[in-house]
Parts: structure tokens; C-alpha cells; sequence
């Protein structure tokens, strides 16, 4: 694992305004940070370079959209955990969105979006059948808050 990069409040002030909005126009960012575009264009390409943005990506309202259930779901692991192996076999299932392992308790948290209960259902199912897994608790998501920055 490679050591972990030094960020100056410029970079940090960068890594926010695109974590505000990652489309946001160089030339804005600019303003904002008092650099020009072309400063600016450098210090992104370099926090690329060293794995700090990883991707650019969109956040979907899903209260927007007719369907879909939201859900977190709390695992417990067995006391032969393999982490490494949990981690491979949530992420092969495709309705699972993220994975948060947790030193405390539970051992995991598991966003999972799926159309309703029956797929919610199928989808705890599946993770329950995994050994390690020793139990697990299922929280439907109502409404969603998230902060930028």
C-alpha cells in the first residue's frame, strides 16, 4: 500500500468543490481556490495520479423515482472471520451499493437498493446464507441526508 498523499488547503478546497459537484467547470473552481485553470487543471490531474479521485460519479435521487426500497443491513461474523472473503462475496451481489466494515458492533454495514420487499427479502437471504456471516439486522432507509464537503 502506497503512503498516503499530502494535501495542501488548496487540494482539500479542491476535493470539496468536486465533491459539491464533480462536473463543476475548471474555470469556477479556479475563482474559488485563486488560482488560474491551468494550476488548477495540474493539482486535479495529480490527485488522480495518486489514487486520491478515484472516480467521478453521479448521486441519483431516488426518492425521485417510483420504485425502490433502500435498506441497510447490520452483519455479525462469525469468530473465523475472513474479511477479505466477506468483502468478495457482498460485492458479487449486485443490489448491494456499499460496504462499511466497522471495528465494534455489528462487524459490517451493507447498503443494498432493491425494486421491493420481495427482492429485499431474496437479497438478505443470500447474505445470511454466507457461513461467516453469524446473523444479521435489516433497517429500511425512509429518507436520506447527505453532506458535501
Amino acid at each position: 500500500m502506497s503512503e498516503p498523499a499530502l494535501l495542501d488547503q488548496t487540494d482539500r478546497a479542491i476535493l470539496d468543490l468536486l465533491r459539491e459537484n464533480a462536473r463543476r467547470p475548471l474555470r469556477e473552481i479556479a475563482t474559488a481556490v485563486g488560482l488560474t485553470v491551468a494550476p488548477v487543471q495540474r493539482r486535479i490531474a495529480r490527485l488522480e495520479k495518486l489514487g486520491v479521485i478515484e472516480r467521478y460519479t453521479v448521486q441519483v435521487n431516488h426518492g425521485r423515482i417510483a420504485t425502490g426500497i433502500e435498506a441497510v443491513t447490520e452483519l455479525q461474523f462469525a469468530d473465523d472471520l475472513d474479511l477479505a472473503q466477506i468483502m468478495e462475496y457482498v460485492a458479487q451481489i449486485p443490489e448491494v451499493e456499499e460496504v462499511l466494515t466497522l471495528a465494534g458492533d455489528p462487524d459490517a454495514l451493507v447498503r443494498i437498493r432493491v425494486d421491493g420487499v420481495e427482492d429485499l427479502r431474496r437479497v438478505v437471504s443470500q447474505l445470511r446464507s454466507s457461513g461467516p456471516i453469524a446473523s444479521t439486522k435489516t433497517l429500511v432507509v425512509l429518507e436520506e441526508w447527505t453532506r458535501f464537503g
